[in-house]
């Protein structure tokens, strides 16, 4: 896969405020405020950054974490799980594997089949509605 990288400069010229801070700088929007955590309909939803496809709508659930939450991605090599220490915790981060955004983190309590929870930044995510 091409890696796509960019300056600061053209990061922060493409994305919103909020968006440049999380996928960029590693943080996290305020619970149930992001626009795609009640989106139910049919389709992909992908990397704000670069359009990468990360996770299909059959596999978000409601998770009442307060972000948009996933069992599975659409292709495990179009993310990176990188160990986070910050906030006195030990968690795995999640990171787009073609431009490096940060994305959210995964859990081991989510629901079958997989058993995992990728809580998503509802700002890291462009939603693409299937062709019908």
């Amino acid at each position: 896969m091409e890696k796509v990288e960019k300056t600061d400069e053209e990061w922060r010229a493409e994305l919103s405020p909020e968006a440049y801070h999380v996928t960029r700088q590693a943080g996290t929007e305020p619970p149930f405020t992001g626009a795609l955590l009640h989106e139910k309909g049919v389709g992909t939803f992908g990397c704000v950054c670069c359009r990468l496809p990360l996770f299909k709508s059959d596999s978000k659930f409601e998770s009442g974490c307060g972000w948009p939450s996933f069992f599975e991605p659409l292709e495990g090599a179009n993310l990176i799980e990188v160990e986070d220490r910050s906030h006195g915790m030990v968690r795995i981060e999640i990171r787009c594997a073609r431009c490096d955004a940060h994305l959210g983190h995964v859990f081991p309590d989510g629901p079958p089949p997989t058993g995992l929870r990728y809580c998503i930044n509802s700002v890291c995510l462009e939603f693409e509605a299937a062709n019908e």
